[in-house]
């Protein structure tokens, strides 16, 4: 057991799930209160893009280079920093409007702060998983499907409160609420998860040096590259994500303001997508692992994303979009258990917070562009036409399942049992990923969890 126990201690494994579901519920509040903020603000679509493109362009950024950073601090101080600053960050944003000092580049400013901090505690969070269901004397897929799950749940809750909120006492006061769920999260993992080995950083990492950062984190890229399924993963959800981005951010707040009920609609159609979310990967965990797993996901890629956007195109009623938010919520609510799998079953304890920065970053890498692409083509091409473009780059990317050979080994074993992977020191070799894989949540995580894991942001 983790830090030499011989009984199981569950503590640390709730205090991160806790942590991620309050932190989850706000990233919600974000979601969707500081697009509705831009557009009360200042009625422009293209300015929502530009805000989404600095909330995300960090997040790549963190992302790509963050890794190695992970395991140098620690994974507890990582989680508990960031969450602290992106607290601080969202809150000065109402607070500096309440005070007539809030210019709209002030607010992109302090929104790339937010992105920049954000994905390195998620992807801290995400990488303790597999350690802390040991430590707890559960099973990973458990614990990986628990975290999925109430984190979906979380962002379920968080949605439907923020399109409430919204209506009732404005955007302003869901950003407090939001900062109040960051700063939480910090208090919980800050003493939830002391003690634990693994959340400390690595006493044997060779001493810092720039040589030094630059050779681990080349190791993450190489030993995602080495793998064509994680590779193919990846280009995939980056895909999905980017698109993902520009529907969350400008496209359905747009089409909720112009076409729908206004914030309560659009918090009732994000909340059934999480709700639709959390029921896909229940049913997953409950009957999923009696069939072919590449044929469930590339049936269930395909559902998430695209109908949304066509019927959002064509209709200008809550109801029709509701029910695909529903069943499409249900068809990404499958995707994250298999992809968490894969990362967790494929990469071994010793690289785990460089290939989940990797993966993160290469997942991640179009959201800028997706949130900045989609206000531009709101402002050229119009509503329909912008969902309609999106829709079919979505719907491009998912078949990708059905294409390359690479995702055939997506049906074979996972590479290794909690605590028994592969052994690795840090700035040791890295050789290609082996057996065939079959993550977190992002992809889980993420991944975080969701590596973030690789995963659909919108799912």
């Amino acid at each position: 057991m983790d830090g030499g126990k011989s009984t199981p201690d569950r503590v640390p494994l709730v205090a991160v799930l806790a942590a991620n579901s309050i932190s989850t519920a706000g990233t919600s509040l974000t979601l969707i209160g500081v697009p509705w903020f831009v557009l009360e603000t200042t009625g422009s679509a293209g300015r929502a893009g530009v805000v989404a493109f600095c909330a995300t362009l960090p997040i790549v950024v963190s992302a790509l280079i963050g890794g190695p950073v992970i395991d140098r601090i620690g994974r507890r101080r990582v989680s508990v920093a960031s969450d602290t600053v992106c607290g601080l960050a969202v809150a000065a944003v109402p607070l500096l409007h309440y005070a007539d000092a809030l210019s709209f580049w002030l607010l992109c400013v302090l929104m790339a702060v937010n992105g920049l901090f954000h994905t390195p505690g998620n992807t801290a969070r995400y990488v303790l998983v597999p350690d802390l269901a040991e430590h707890a004397g559960t099973t990973l897929p458990r614990a990986a499907s628990l975290f999925d799950a109430v984190s979906r749940g979380a962002r379920m809750v968080g949605a439907a409160l923020a399109g409430v909120l919204i209506a009732l006492v404005g955007a302003e006061t869901v950003l407090l609420l939001d900062a109040a769920t960051f700063l939480t999260s910090a208090a919980l993992i800050a003493a939830g998860v002391r003690g634990v080995r693994a959340a400390e950083p690595f006493k044997a990492a060779a001493p810092v040096s720039l040589r030094t950062y630059k050779r681990e984190l080349r190791e993450g890229y190489a030993y995602l590259f080495g793998n064509r399924l994680l590779l193919g993963i990846v280009v995939m959800v980056l895909f999905m994500n980017g698109t993902d981005q520009g529907w969350n951010a400008v496209l359905l707040p747009v089409h909720a303001s112009a076409e729908l009920g206004g914030a309560r609609d659009l918090g009732l159609l994000t909340a059934l997508f999480g709700a639709g979310g959390l029921t896909g990967a229940l049913l997953y965990g409950a009957v999923g692992h009696r069939y072919s797993r590449r044929a469930v996901f590339s049936v269930c890629v395909v559902l998430c994303g695209a109908p949304r956007f066509l019927v959002a195109a064509l209709t200008d009623t809550t109801l029709p979009l509701a029910v695909t938010m529903a069943l499409s919520g249900v068809a990404g609510g499958v995707l994250n258990p298999i992809l968490t799998t894969v990362t967790y079953g494929s990469v071994p304890d010793a690289l785990r917070s460089r290939v989940a920065g990797a993966i993160t970053a290469g997942c991640e890498l179009a959201m800028p562009v997706g949130g900045l692409a989609a206000g531009l083509l709101v402002e050229s091409a119009g509503a329909s036409g912008a969902l309609l473009t999106m829709g079919g780059v979505y719907l491009l990317a998912t078949l990708s399942p059905l294409v390359f050979p690479a995702w055939r080994t997506m049906d074979g074993e996972p590479g290794a049992a909690v605590g028994k992977e592969p052994a690795a020191e840090p700035g040791g070799p890295v050789g290609r990923a082996g057996a065939p894989v079959s993550s977190r949540e992002p992809c889980p995580r993420d991944p975080a969890p969701a590596a973030r894991r690789p995963r659909p942001s919108g799912s």
